[in-house]
């Protein structure tokens, strides 16, 4: 039995934080997992950029409704879900993740929260886990599963390493390069054929 665990922003959807940047203007926020390795050091910028500069959730949820799944998205979990159950593990929130997840079809998703103010200031970020892009593909291989992990970024690298086939979906050329070790997809029709040949084999 396989399961793909697949990263959600940047493989279905587009970056959220890049999306709040270009709708503010305020460049710093199109920083992601692409560019810097650390989440934490990534997260507490945003925060202060947030407090800096008076963005509530609301702020952000308008952008979110905003945002459509990439082209070709929905058709490609449509082809796999009779062919393998779908984890969507990602570094969201779930504060952020429910109108894209209803654009997708309600895949099962495994996030993160934030703590707001009565306001709707975002105070603080909860990590549900430690590297737990990782720990929950090791969690479903102690399962018997067979695991294939689709990401794009530095904090999805653990996950493709754990899973026994590990994917990258158009990484930017810094982490392709970094990583050679892991087969590379730049389109749906690539990803199918690394998946079917996956599934045809294991």
């Amino acid at each position: 039995m396989h399961i793909v665990c697949s990263d959600l922003e940047g493989v279905f959807v587009p970056e959220i934080w890049i999306g709040v940047a270009e709708k503010t203007g305020i460049k710093e926020l199109r920083l992601t997992t692409r560019d810097i390795s650390d989440y934490d050091i990534l997260m507490k910028k945003r925060l202060a950029i947030l407090d800096k500069h008076n963005l509530k959730m609301q702020d952000i949820q308008e952008v979110i409704e905003s945002l459509d799944p990439f082209e070709g998205a929905v058709e490609f979990l449509d082809w796999l879900r009779p062919r393998s159950q779908v984890i969507i593990i990602s570094d969201t929130f779930t504060q952020f993740a429910g109108p894209l997840m209803k654009k997708l079809g309600w895949p099962t998703l495994i996030c993160n929260s934030l703590s707001l103010n009565k306001d709707g200031s975002i105070i603080d970020y909860n990590i549900r886990q430690k590297d737990g892009k990782q720990k929950a593909v090791l969690s479903l291989k102690n399962l018997n599963y067979q695991i294939i992990a689709v990401g794009d970024s530095y904090n999805d690298i653990t996950m493709l390493k754990a899973a026994d086939t590990g994917i990258l979906f158009r990484p930017p050329d810094n982490i392709k390069n970094e990583f050679k070790e892991l087969p590379v997809s730049y389109n749906y029709d690539e990803l199918k054929k690394i998946i079917r040949k996956t599934l045809e084999t294991t």
